[in-house]
């Protein structure tokens, strides 16, 4: 079983890196700022990205969940339809579709996907939110859990959906959900390498890490430096292995690339010089108030700063903002520490994803190829280098902005 888990592990860590996106699905873009979004929430710009970004790399699309109007997202729409519409109009891309266990009943959500699953031919997928906004639950007159409850109620709706997806006789008895010699027909579609559509979750705290361990196939991290992903990537590996499995992680970024550092610069200030404020504190106050509930306060967001709060999910903190060569470098520096996905915010979706498609992924994948035949230490061949020797990486950490002021808050980050 242990040498199956390393197998398991080195193929992922051998793998090709892969790609996903934040759908824009909902209104307000994907940063608090009233800075220029070239970006829409509706079907029809949402298809066109979609095809735009199969087209140019990308593995994933997630749909955003959100139920009422709320810190820029004045208007959204239901994740789960979106992304069957997403799927039917796409051949390859897998989409995921994020929901709340306390909003859905598994069963009838298991159906659904299954559906979804048949109609696209095995593309469907699920990102289990266990829930940040308390005024979703409050509001619909749901009970709003405390923090760890709230990821054991996750862990049975994540059981629940397996089950009910590979066995002719589904059986689960749990405190939140229950379910008898039940059987789903048609079954999600048998495609090699998985055994259901694939289950995502994201967190931060003990709890969900534990809960990654213990059921979840990805693991998604909050935008962090390199020790934060380190971190915990340990911490879900280490209780993987006590259950005998395997978990891959995807990485948040808030991609700026642009053909000099000083641009992608100039636009990451001028996206915090014109933050929302009131908007921003809103929504800080709404997700620190979920994950303050932990009791080690290793919640989501707990050590966001406000210009980390401008982007939704702590993207600017991974530091993918430069010129093409830097980002490739500092994605496949991640790869090196047990990344095996990004998923990836845009300020201008549809320019911005074919500039990744075209500038930057060519870059990463000759990076990887250098990776596999040279070790743990990526970078690229440099114009102008002498006689192709390497050079280390020019990239430098990103700034990390705090709230507007008269003048850019760190030396450093002035261009």
């Amino acid at each position: 079983m242990s040498e199956n888990r390393t197998e398991e592990r080195l193929d992922a860590a051998a793998a090709p890196l892969q790609f996903a996106y934040w759908v824009p699905n909902v209104s307000g873009g994907l940063v608090v700022s009233t800075i220029e979004q070239r970006t829409d929430w509706s079907y029809d710009y949402n298809r066109r990205l979609a095809v735009l970004a199969e087209n140019n790399g990308f593995d994933y699309a997630l749909s955003q969940v959100r139920y009422i109007a709320s810190y820029g997202a004045a208007y959204q729409h239901e994740s789960t339809s979106f992304s069957l519409a997403l799927l039917l109009a796409t051949e390859r891309l897998k989409v995921i579709a994020a929901v709340h266990p306390g909003l859905w009943q598994p069963g009838v959500l298991a159906k659904l996907l299954a559906t979804a699953d048949q109609l696209s031919g095995g593309r469907a997928a699920v990102n289990v939110v266990s829930g940040w906004f308390k005024d979703e639950f409050t509001k619909l007159g749901e009970p709003w859990l405390e923090h760890d409850e709230r990821y054991r109620r996750s862990e049975e709706f994540i059981t629940y959906l397996r089950e009910i997806w590979t066995s002719d006789h589904a059986e689960f008895n749990g405190d939140f959900y229950r379910l008898h010699d039940f059987d789903l027909k048609p079954k999600p579609v048998d495609v090699a390498g998985r055994r259901h559509p694939e289950i995502f979750q994201g967190g931060n705290s003990t709890a969900a890490r534990a809960m990654a361990g213990r059921v979840s196939d990805w693991y998604f991290s909050n935008g962090k430096d390199f020790d934060g992903i380190t971190e915990q990537v340990i911490d879900v590996n280490t209780e993987a292995a006590l259950h005998g499995r395997t978990v891959k992680f995807g990485l948040n970024g808030f991609l700026i690339g642009r053909d000099s550092e000083r641009e992608a610069r100039d636009v990451l200030r001028e996206i915090v010089d014109k933050a929302d404020p009131e908007a921003v504190a809103g929504f800080g106050s709404a997700v620190k108030q979920a994950g303050q509930s932990t009791s080690n306060g290793k919640g989501m967001w707990q050590d966001s700063e406000f210009a980390d709060l401008v982007q939704y999910n702590d993207g600017f903190r991974t530091g993918l903002i430069g010129t093409p060569e830097q980002i490739a470098e500092r994605i496949v520096a991640y790869k090196t520490r047990g990344v095996n996905l990004f998923l990836l915010g845009f300020l201008h979706y549809l320019e911005d994803v074919e500039y990744f498609g075209t500038r930057i992924l060519p870059l990463v994948r000759e990076l990887e190829a250098d990776l596999a035949t040279s070790g743990p230490t990526p970078t690229r061949r440099r114009r102008g280098s002498r006689c192709g020797r390497r050079r280390p990486p020019r990239w430098r950490p990103a700034p990390r902005p705090r709230a507007p002021t008269s003048s850019w808050p760190r030396s450093g980050c002035r261009p």
